[in-house]
């Protein structure tokens, strides 16, 4: 896509700023003047999202950046924030000057009253709490009442100081080490605030800017381009997982397919990582309050050394117990992230059905390998064409491609991927900030495979897997289940800054940029809605809050005019009505899904909770129940596959999947979804008859996923 060009002359006259030496106080610096007059021209020029800049978007970004510094509410009073509001119609006027004044005054009242909050937790650690009282800390307020006053504030941190404090006890933590490790964390804040940078304050203010537009526009600052996100197919050592700041938290984002982190099996989205220890024995440091690219500092190392992480899983809530993972940080395993196959077997009274199974990661090309012409670069679609090469010659029924948690790549892999399973004919349709309109086809006529497909999709499926999956249902090629996918229907563009920055300026960071939207070739985006599946499971209930839909400021759904294209040939006709009756009873009685669901309510009860008791007695006794339902839930589920119950003590370092003592039982877990799916494919090729007593299949899958 063309960028069109930007006056550099103008952008220098418009400058609040001279180009002179940085300020040695927490003031902006030229180039960040500089790099928000540049920002907000692209973001009027290219964004996809018709935007004006004016009194009305001033008030919004003064939102945002007030709920980016203090989402919880526990920093600024009342009063703080109507002193801010005389900046409520002046934002869109200094944004296009470059004068963050504003901005800047903001952040400095922001600095002076959190290092005012960690004095007050200082010194009301060294005073005594009384657990027997029967009173409740809110940890949730994003949408509580800013407090009164400093009063109202004190109240606030009195009871989170005793939070922490009662936490750590029930951790088993001595008196003198809860308070060693949380004089610790309220010193951090301090020191944390005296090494704020000018370049916090600027990326925290153009990003309250920015996602006030649309929620994946976003601006990285120099250092951030390089240490925001651990991707570890960059840099090739470590644990392999992208992180972000949320609130005190550093919080995990994904893992990348093929690193030490997403083959521990130990780590989700929103996970929090709340203290990091080097070595099999080393202690653990928390970093509950640091910055960033501190913990990203104490998380990298070099390959084959060992570090520990303390994790608080999303779904435990705020009182979590926590648990430890162990990781030896190693290079990516490139192959991990290549697509697999398997084979699941499945009797149906005397038929037995073999289905085979192909797992995809990410949509994935090795395009230096592709220019160099080597003959046997790898991609998403030369591997599963060999794949379902030997699927078919070892005599499968049916092909389940499954696409869950694989958050996308490619869109080159997902357009040819798709073109392996249809004649030829368009793949997705691609509309920018002019309205026009890409049609993206495949035009190879050849099929690759032309069985009975379904796709398995997940919350976490998004982007080209969405392309894939839409296409697939469109073209009537394949059953789509599981759960709705995430939503992203948007096209990101990195912008290098740099390009237009005089050489007495530092460098400026980079802008991603949404350029485009992505259409289905019936007309539907994928944006916002995802993909609908044919047959949902029951445990997209648990993950509807998630996703596209729950961002703020994301860009609705569309349609568009439908592409020319024509249905498969082929398409089955099987009436779904019966095949979803069919999979409504088998789960019913499936101790797997059985295990999903019950796990996942108690994941939306922990994400729905907004406080906790800080009476010892009753906390003591709601931890000690969660871990007692935990236990009998496992072993629920361990007695239907075969395996040995777990005793109490086997949970202590371990969430309920995560269970490393038996690698058995992950993998069964991941297993639960991909047998149903297997099993619907069979009901579409051997379609069930509704009989009055039904019969449950019997499942086998000798070939591990």
């Amino acid at each position: 896509m063309i960028i069109r060009s930007i006056t550099l002359l103008t952008l220098l006259a418009c400058s609040a700023l001279p180009l002179s030496a940085a300020s040695t106080t927490l003031d902006p610096l030229p180039e960040h003047s500089f790099s928000a007059v540049l920002v907000t021209k692209y973001i009027a020029q290219l964004h996809y999202k018709a935007n004006t800049l004016d009194d009305a978007q001033s008030k919004a970004i003064l939102t945002q950046y007030v709920d980016a510094l203090d989402p919880s509410r526990n920093i600024f009073t009342a009063k703080d924030i109507a002193s801010f509001n005389h900046y409520s119609t002046v934002l869109d006027d200094a944004l296009r000057k470059g004068n963050l004044a504003p901005a800047f005054t903001i952040f400095r009242r922001f600095n002076q009253r959190r290092i005012e909050r960690a004095e007050y937790a200082l010194k009301r650690l060294e005073l005594p709490f009384d657990f027997t009282l029967n009173e409740e800390y809110q940890f949730d307020r994003t949408e509580a009442a800013w407090p009164k006053d400093k009063k109202a504030l004190d109240e606030i941190w009195r009871k989170r100081v005793k939070n922490d404090v009662l936490s750590l006890s029930l951790a088993d933590k001595s008196d003198e080490e809860l308070k060693k490790t949380l004089r610790k964390r309220y010193q951090r804040y301090q020191t944390r605030s005296a090494q704020m940078k000018a370049e916090d304050v600027y990326e925290t203010f153009i990003n309250a800017y920015l996602t006030s537009i649309e929620p994946h526009t976003a601006y990285f600052s120099p250092r951030t381009s390089e240490n925001f996100n651990i991707n570890m197919r960059l840099s090739l050592e470590g644990i392999g997982a992208v992180l972000q700041t949320v609130g005190d938290y550093t919080v995990v984002k994904k893992t990348v397919p093929g690193g030490p982190a997403d083959l521990s099996g130990q780590f989700h989205p929103e996970d929090r990582i709340s203290g990091v220890g080097q070595g099999s024995d080393g202690e653990i440091e928390d970093v509950v309050g640091w910055r960033i690219d501190d913990v990203v500092d104490l998380i990298r190392g070099p390959k084959n050394t060992v570090v520990r992480l303390q994790v608080l899983p999303k779904g435990e809530g705020q009182d979590g117990a926590g648990k430890i993972v162990t990781i030896t940080r190693d290079k990516i395993k490139l192959e991990e992230q290549h697509a697999k196959k398997s084979i699941i077997e499945i009797e149906n009274g005397a038929h037995q059905s073999r289905i085979g199974i192909i797992t995809i990661p990410t949509f994935y090309m090795d395009f230096e390998a592709a220019r160099r012409g080597d003959k046997d670069y790898v991609s998403t679609t030369r591997d599963t064409r060999k794949l379902l090469e030997e699927l078919k010659a070892e005599n499968v029924d049916g092909v389940v491609i499954d696409l869950v948690n694989n958050g996308g790549g490619s869109l080159p892999e997902a357009i040819s991927l798709t073109g392996l399973f249809i004649k030829s004919g368009p793949v997705v349709q691609v509309r920018d900030s002019d309205n026009k309109l890409d049609i993206n086809e495949d035009t190879d006529e050849g099929i690759a495979y032309d069985g009975p497909v379904a796709v398995l999709v997940n919350r976490f499926s998004a982007s080209a897997s969405e392309i894939f999956a839409g296409a697939m249902q469109d073209y009537g090629r394949a059953t789509i289940l599981g759960e709705t996918t995430y939503g992203k229907g948007t096209v990101q563009q990195m912008l290098d800054l740099n390009r237009h920055a005089p050489s007495d300026i530092a460098t400026l960071g980079q802008l991603k940029l949404t350029m485009a939207q992505f259409f289905r070739v019936n007309g539907d985006s994928t944006q916002n809605r995802g993909v609908i599946p044919d047959i949902t499971f029951p445990t997209a209930a648990a993950s509807a809050e998630q996703g596209e839909s729950s961002l703020e400021n994301a860009l609705p759904w569309a349609r568009i005019k439908a592409a020319n294209f024509a249905p498969y040939d082929h398409r089955h006709t099987t009436d779904l009505t019966t095949v979803k009756a069919h999979h409504k009873k088998r789960i019913q009685t499936d101790s797997g899904f059985k295990y999903l669901l019950a796990q996942a309510d108690v994941r939306k009860k922990a994400l729905d909770k907004t406080s906790v008791t800080l009476l010892k007695t009753a906390r003591k006794a709601e931890r000690e129940k969660q871990e007692t339902e935990s236990l009998e839930r496992i072993n629920r589920f361990r007695a239907s596959i075969g395996l040995a119950p777990n005793e109490l003590s086997d949970l202590e370092n371990n969430s309920e999947i995560s269970n490393v003592e038996d690698e058995n039982f992950l993998e069964k877990v991941k297993q639960i979804q991909l047998k149903e799916a297997a099993a619907i494919l069979v009901d579409l090729i051997h379609p069930p008859q509704i009989e009055k007593k039904f019969t449950q299949r019997t499942i086998h899958s000798p070939n591990k996923l």
